[in-house]
């Protein structure tokens, strides 16, 4: 932990990688361990088919799983805001789709996998927030379907939450959402990654295309593909412990 607060209090543009190991730590379940919220195969149930083919079964799991507004930031998610703060940290790349970053106060962030708080009509794209969507159930059948669309298209007026499914594609899975996230990485003089195995692409590229000698810092407690690279650190313990320890450390260090 030394030599990462080393590493970092030396960089002077910091791009992080956030996984779900971040979000456990308020409470959030994780999607793929033994102890997550799968019964089923994901590939299946958050997928644009399923959402097609069962909206009412696609609303119940995701509100009771993948919504959850009473979470709060943990330490983890403080530290990363008082390192934007600091000038040290120049973007986040999350994977999450909780906006406990945001809900933190980090102002510079990339949500992969979208967000949770919205969701927009298929056809016309009229956006409605999480909130809204949990009044719709309670009192229509058909709450999935948008009002204020023209089409007469039942299903082209669905209402799908802001996140992205399989089958499907985003804001940042484009061509340019990518040269984007890629150049980012480009310009980092350190990769912090946070809670991630790296093992689900395309996310697990981004490292890739840091520049040579950039040193990596993992955080995470199980391994990762990049953890026997040349100029990576390895720290498999708690994100939000780890994160005050070093953060101790940049303090102390500023008092030298």
């Amino acid at each position: 932990m030394k030599k990462a607060a080393q590493i970092l209090k030396s960089a002077e543009n910091i791009v992080v990688l956030t996984g779900a190991g971040i979000s456990t730590e308020s409470g959030i379940k994780d999607f793929r361990s033994r102890s997550g919220i799968y019964t089923e195969s994901p590939e299946y149930i958050l997928s644009l088919d399923y959402f097609f083919e069962h909206p009412k079964k696609f609303y119940e799991f995701a509100m009771k799983n993948l919504y959850h507004p009473d979470a709060l930031p943990n330490d983890g998610h403080k530290i990363l805001v008082k390192w934007e703060k600091e000038g040290r940290i120049s973007r986040i790349i999350t994977q999450n789709i909780d906006a406990l970053h945001e809900k933190a106060g980090s102002n510079n962030v990339i949500e992969f996998h979208g967000t949770m708080k919205t969701a927009s009509c298929v056809h016309c794209g009229a956006v409605y927030t999480a909130e809204e969507m949990k009044k719709r159930m309670a009192v229509s059948a058909e709450y999935y379907v948008c009002d204020q669309c023209s089409t007469s298209y039942k299903e082209g007026r669905y209402i799908k939450p802001d996140v992205v499914l399989f089958g499907g594609a985003g804001e940042w899975f484009t061509e340019e959402g990518f040269e984007s996230i890629l150049n980012t990485v480009s310009q980092a003089d350190c990769l912090l990654v946070l809670g991630t195995s790296l093992k689900v692409t395309p996310f697990s590229l981004f490292p890739q295309a840091r520049k040579p000698g950039v040193p990596l810092v993992i955080v995470n407690i199980g391994d990762t593909p990049y953890d026997n690279e040349l100029n990576t650190y390895v720290i498999q313990e708690p994100i939000g412990q780890t994160l005050h320890v070093i953060d101790q450390h940049l303090n102390d260090e500023n008092r030298d």
